[in-house]
C-alpha cells in the first residue's frame, strides 16, 4: 500500500549533521560518511548528502538526477528500457537548449551526474528536465552535488564512491520513514528547486506548512514533495532572491514558520543553523579555528575527531551562520 506523505511526520527518530571547513577545503564525503553512519540509529531507510565542491564558475553548473528508484530493477529488461529512453530524453533536451555536458557519468543504474556550461535561465532548463516523465533532478550547482539513496550511509557512500569527495562543507540526514515511502523522492536533504546551491536538512515540524507553501506557489515556487525540509529550502532561497542576506532570511524564518524544528541550510559558501524559540529539537555544535561541525547528537562529531573537544547546545532561538 502507498503510504501518504505528511508534512508534519517522518522525522521524530531522524539524525541530521553538518560540517564545514574553514579554508582549503577537506575530506568531507569521508568525514560526513562517519557522521552519518554514527547516527544509523535514528533511520536506517535511507541517507542522503548534500555536499559542497569547488565552485564551477557562474556558467557551469553540476547536475545530479536520477530516472528510476533502487526497487524498480527488480522489473528486470524492462525497467532498464525505461531507464535508457528517459536518459537519453534527458540528453536530447540539453542538446535542444544548446547544452552538451563536458562530463557525464554514470553513479548507479539508475543515477547520474552531468557537468555543463549553460548561460541561460536556470529554471527554464530545470523546468524542461522535469517535465520528462520518470526523471528527477536532485540538484544543479555551481558547487552543490545532491546524492541520497537508500540504505545507512556505509551503503550509500560506497554505491556512490563518496568518500574521495573533497569540498568545504556538507550537510547529512538519515532518515526513518513513518508515513511516506521508502523511496529517493522522499529521502532528505532537499534541493531549493530551482534556487541554485541551496540545501537544507531539518528536525522538526512546521504546522502552518501549507499556508507558507501556497503562498510561495503563487509567486511562481514550485514543490517536488510535500516535505517541509523542502519548504523551509525555498522559503530561504526565495527571501535571498529578494534581498535578505542568508542570516536574515533565517531570523526571519524563525518568525514566520510556526512549529518546533532545528534546520541546517547550506549554500555555495555558507553553512547556517537555527533552533525555533522552543528548542526541542536537539543540536549539538562543535565550533573550532578549522572545523565547524553540528549533528543531532554528539557521537556524531567524535566520530571525526580523535582527540578531546568541548562541544555545546545552542539556544532557543538561536540562528549562527559559518562562511568557509
Amino acid at each position: 500500500m502507498k503510504l501518504r506523505e505528511n508534512p508534519v511526520g517522518d522525522r521524530r527518530m531522524c539524525g541530521i549533521a553538518g560540517l564545514l571547513h574553514r579554508g582549503r577545503g577537506g575530506d568531507i564525503g569521508k568525514e560526513m560518511t562517519a557522521m552519518l553512519q554514527s547516527l544509523k540509529h535514528r533511520g536506517p531507510d535511507s541517507t542522503g548528502y548534500a555536499l559542497y565542491g569547488e565552485t564551477k564558475g557562474a556558467n557551469r553548473y553540476v547536475m545530479r538526477f536520477k530516472v528510476a528508484e533502487q526497487d524498480d530493477l527488480r522489473h528486470g529488461f524492462k525497467i532498464r528500457e525505461q531507464i535508457n529512453e528517459r536518459r537519453a530524453e534527458v540528453d536530447h533536451r540539453l542538446r535542444h537548449l544548446n547544452v552538451k555536458p563536458a562530463e557525464a557519468k554514470e553513479a548507479t543504474d539508475y543515477a547520474f551526474k552531468y557537468v555543463f556550461e549553460y548561460s541561460g535561465e536556470l529554471k527554464k532548463l530545470v523546468d524542461n528536465l522535469e517535465e520528462i516523465e520518470g526523471v528527477e533532478l536532485l540538484s544543479i550547482g555551481n558547487a552543490l552535488e545532491l546524492v541520497k539513496d537508500l540504505g545507512d550511509a556505509k551503503t550509500v557512500s560506497d554505491q556512490y564512491k563518496l568518500k574521495a569527495f573533497h569540498g568545504t562543507h556538507a550537510l547529512g540526514h538519515t532518515r526513518m520513514a513513518t508515513e511516506s515511502d521508502v523511496d529517493i523522492r522522499s529521502a532528505h536533504p532537499y534541493w531549493a528547486y530551482p534556487f541554485n546551491d541551496v540545501s537544507v536538512v531539518h528536525n522538526g515540524q512546521l504546522t502552518n506548512y501549507w499556508n507558507n507553501r501556497r503562498e510561495l506557489e503563487r509567486r511562481g515556487s514550485r514543490f517536488m514533495s510535500n516535505c517541509d525540509s523542502e519548504l523551509i529550502a525555498v522559503y530561504l532561497a526565495d527571501r535571498m532572491n529578494q534581498g535578505d542576506t542568508l542570516e536574515d532570511a533565517m531570523r526571519r524564518s524563525i518568525e514566520e514558520l510556526d512549529g518546533v524544528f532545528t534546520y541546517l541550510v547550506a549554500t555555495s559558501d555558507s553553512l547556517g543553523m537555527a533552533k525555533d524559540t522552543m528548542a526541542a529539537k536537539p543540536m549539538v555544535l562543535y565550533e573550532g579555528k578549522e572545523l565547524v561541525a553540528l549533528a543531532s547528537e554528539e557521537v556524531a562529531i567524535r566520530s571525526i575527531f580523535p582527540d578531546e573537544i568541548e562541544t555545546f547546545d545552542p539556544y532557543e532561538g538561536d540562528v549562527r551562520v559559518w562562511q568557509n
